[in-house]
């Protein structure tokens, strides 16, 4: 599991894939997975790396590195897009208005805070 994780480049180095695994981040089928847990094609990878959650299947096993280009041939991306970020409402000065007076900068520390 560790080798095919760090082959098909999903984790950065083998020692991180093996440390997902024995921190219990990685599920193969639903099952908890250990560095030493075979794969094969067909099987559904649920990997938590670096906060985000990667859900794949098997398509083919590799045990050697492979360029990048390569690599994406051997697993179908069955992660679920993320939300779309909700971006916060900025606040709009006139240009050429100058600093804001100290009015001005209470009344936008209110609004930051949501209070009325």
């Amino acid at each position: 599991m560790d080798r095919w994780l760090w082959a098909v480049r999903l984790t950065k180095t083998r020692p991180d894939a093996a440390e997902a695994c024995r921190a219990g981040h990685v599920r193969v089928n639903d099952r908890t997975a250990k560095p030493a847990t075979t794969v094969v094609a067909g099987d559904t990878v649920r990997a938590r790396i670096n906060d985000t959650t990667r859900i794949v299947e098997v398509a083919r096993v590799i045990q050697k590195r492979v360029g990048a280009a390569d690599a994406v041939t051997c697993y179908l991306d069955r992660t679920p897009p993320p939300p779309p970020a909700v971006a916060a409402p900025v606040a709009v000065r006139d240009r050429g208005a100058g600093r804001p007076t100290k009015r001005d900068r209470r009344v936008l520390e209110k609004w930051r805070a949501g209070q009325p």
